[in-house]
């Protein structure tokens, strides 16, 4: 259910509509927008509040909400979602480039990645600390000594940092030393996490699982804004399908759903959605004309050396390269870069 209030409504008309549905034992939700505040009302079993609630001062109508997923809704917000990671706005006109390594794995390799990619144009430096992989043997990433090593790329380059927290217990140091923290495609239905991520100052970038549907992901996101973060990016990555030509099959399908029925800004991860470097590039052009609000982009400066993820990543020159290109692109769709 949602509760519009009228333009003139006053602070305190809003904060009486919001403790009338709190003493019903239902979640309110003030979401301001450009002509006026939307109220999202959540716990509710449907419309059989809304006559009460229709009489209090400043409110201009009740509206049912009729997906699952609420908060997330464009029923619930018309207006785009700006979200700002670092002083980096995330879904208005211009194109977020994320880019770096998939792992960090030393000073120096972080550092010179960061200064490339900065270089060349990325506005948001990512890097993974802790790393879940599919074999237990694999690298599983440095930690907290490598969310420091970001901290100290932040500080050389000036660009924001978000990294990846995989359980209830790593987000509070990703909190602490990074600008946004990411779920991974394997922890998108995660619910402590997602609860956890909910209550957290950050923003948060949330990927699509492995086999998501799309309501899946939006009830995913829906769990995050329900205890409080508004600030959520959502992010696709591929999903699995018969492909034998890639990693997996990356939906740019979902790009202009998503912007069709949720105000929340979207990315797209071409890296992992093909896990090719070759068809890396080709991908993110893609990405841009379908409407994504950014791409997050794996680089490394020595691609066969990497420790994670090394044939999906670019070299810092053809990064750079990919930028000229997505230039050219971007004021063809009505975007900056």
């Amino acid at each position: 259910m949602l509760v519009v209030m009228r333009k003139d409504a006053t602070a305190e008309q809003i904060r009486g509509v919001q403790e009338a549905i709190e003493v019903r034992g239902f979640k309110a939700h003030a979401i301001p927008g450009a002509q006026r505040t939307a109220i999202g009302v959540t716990g509710n079993k449907g419309a059989l509040e809304a006559p009460a609630l229709e009489g209090l001062p400043g409110v201009l109508e009740v509206i049912p909400v009729t997906h699952a997923y609420k908060l997330v809704s464009r029923e619930v917000k018309t207006e785009n979602t700006i979200v700002t990671v670092g002083e980096v706005e995330v879904g208005g006109p211009e194109l977020v480039l994320v880019a770096g390594p998939c792992a960090v794995e030393t000073v120096e390799q972080t550092l010179a990645i960061a200064r490339a990619v900065k270089s060349a144009g990325a506005h948001i430096l990512r890097g993974g600390a802790f790393k879940p992989r599919t074999s237990p043997y694999s690298f599983q990433g440095l930690g907290e000594a490598g969310l420091r090593i970001l901290a100290e790329a932040r500080e050389a380059t000036g660009l924001p940092v978000v990294s990846e927290a995989i359980d209830v217990e790593s987000v509070d140091l990703v909190e602490k030393y990074c600008d946004a923290i990411q779920v991974g495609a394997r922890n998108m239905q995660n619910f402590s996490l997602l609860k956890r991520v909910g209550k957290a100052k950050k923003p948060v970038l949330l990927k699509r699982g492995l086999s998501a549907t799309l309501e899946e992901f939006l009830m995913s996101a829906e769990y995050i804004l329900a205890e409080g973060n508004y600030a959520v990016i959502l992010c696709e990555r591929g999903v699995r399908t018969f492909s034998d030509f890639s990693r997996n099959t990356l939906d740019l399908a979902i790009v202009p759903t998503v912007k069709q029925i949720s105000h929340l800004p979207i990315f797209v991860d071409p890296s992992h959605g093909t896990g090719r470097r070759d068809k890396v590039a080709p991908l993110s052009r893609a990405a841009a004309a379908v409407g994504a609000d950014g791409l997050i982009i794996e680089v490394h400066n020595d691609p066969n050396r990497a420790l994670s993820d090394g044939p999906q990543s670019l070299t810092p020159e053809m990064f750079a390269e990919l930028v000229t290109d997505l230039r050219k692109i971007a004021p063809v769709i009505g975007r900056t870069l």
